[in-house]
């Protein structure tokens, strides 16, 4: 209710007829990333963090400076933001001597990358308080309680249930990572679930993050692998004829590409939906104002009850999304470290 209600005060200033919602940049203004931090409008003026724009330019080398430089189209260094419609629309663009408009090298601190450290340094903070709590109590005598005691449960969960049942014998091999990355998933979904700063940054339903997640995993199954992971795939027992066209070395080393890629698509898609359903069901509150005080009335109060429902169950999405990558990173994991039939019996 708490986020829902805030979604609605910053849509406050937004033109409440249908035709003023552009439906488009609403949910894409909300989902995407910026150069700026939006905050609220008050009083029809946007109150904003500027972020640091950093790049690199092939004539005149590094700029850094603030993205306030660039409000209301405004040009720095002849330096912009891309208008709607442009291939780069939205991106940081050079102006050269002669007319021309190309992309610079962008390594800019955006909402995202800065909602990114923010959440990190959130992560290491929860993770110091909780091993502080161990190194001044012997836990074989004291269990823990409040958070620390949640923390645990959350632990041993995932390391009892997910890594050590699919990883195998040497799980531990590969404990710190899958823990790292359920952690890593859940908290910056919740935080994506807050509506005010710090929160509300889209970060696991960014594509980028999402790869990036994946390539760890396709590294830690890959690089890894035992020897009979790599002769199924290179040399699998099938009849010879299939190996020497060769078929199945061909689909398996696919199959090596389409793993990961799949849990980049299911996280990012998922997490994505989630915010855009609920910008979409708050946004109904505005696309019926022109059909008269009772039909807007009505249906408001229908989605803000279906946007509370919506935000319980995104809690339970932001659980289940860094569950899931968890399980099926440490499914492929295990899958690369089997040993031959003969030798398991």
């Amino acid at each position: 209710m708490k986020r829902l209600l805030a979604i609605l005060m910053l849509l406050l200033p937004l033109n409440l007829a249908a035709e003023g919602l552009d439906m488009q940049e609403y949910l894409f203004g909300h989902v995407g990333d910026s150069y700026e931090w939006h905050i609220t409008t008050i009083g029809g003026r946007p109150l904003s963090i500027p972020l640091p724009v950093i790049v690199h330019s092939k004539t005149s080398g590094w700029h850094c400076f603030s993205s306030a430089k660039l409000e209301h189209g405004g040009s720095f260094d002849n330096f912009s933001i891309a208008p709607k419609g442009d291939k780069y629309a939205g991106k940081v663009v050079e102006t050269l001597p002669d007319g021309s408009v190309v992309k610079p090298l962008d390594i800019s601190v955006t909402k995202n990358v800065l909602g990114l450290l923010i959440n990190s340094a959130l992560l290491v903070v929860i993770v110091l308080a909780t091993t502080g709590w161990y190194r001044k109590h012997d836990a074989r005598e004291e269990a823990p309680g409040g958070f620390v005691g949640l923390m645990e449960m959350l632990v041993t969960m995932v390391e009892d249930d997910i890594i050590k049942d699919c990883v195998g014998k040497d799980y531990k091999r590969y404990s710190p990572y899958l823990l790292t990355a359920f952690f890593f998933i859940f908290i910056n979904n919740l935080m994506g679930i807050v509506p005010f700063f710090p929160g509300g940054a889209n970060i696991t339903g960014n594509i980028a993050i999402t790869l990036a997640l994946a390539i760890c995993t396709f590294l830690a199954v890959n690089l890894f692998g035992n020897k009979h992971y790599w002769k199924e795939i290179l040399w699998p027992d099938v009849p010879i004829f299939l190996k020497a066209v060769p078929l199945m070395p061909v689909i398996e080393i696919i199959g090596m590409f389409t793993k990961p890629f799949s849990l980049m698509i299911r996280l990012f898609a998922n997490i994505l939906a989630g915010h855009v359903m609920i910008l979409g069901v708050v946004a109904v509150v505005f696309l019926t104002a022109e059909l008269g005080a009772a039909m807007n009335t009505g249906l408001s109060v229908i989605a803000v009850f279906f946007g509370v429902f919506m935000d319980c169950l995104e809690l339970l999405v932001a659980f289940l999304q860094a569950y899931v990558f968890t399980m099926l990173s440490s499914v492929f994991i295990g899958l690369s470290r089997q040993e031959p039939a003969s030798e398991n019996e």
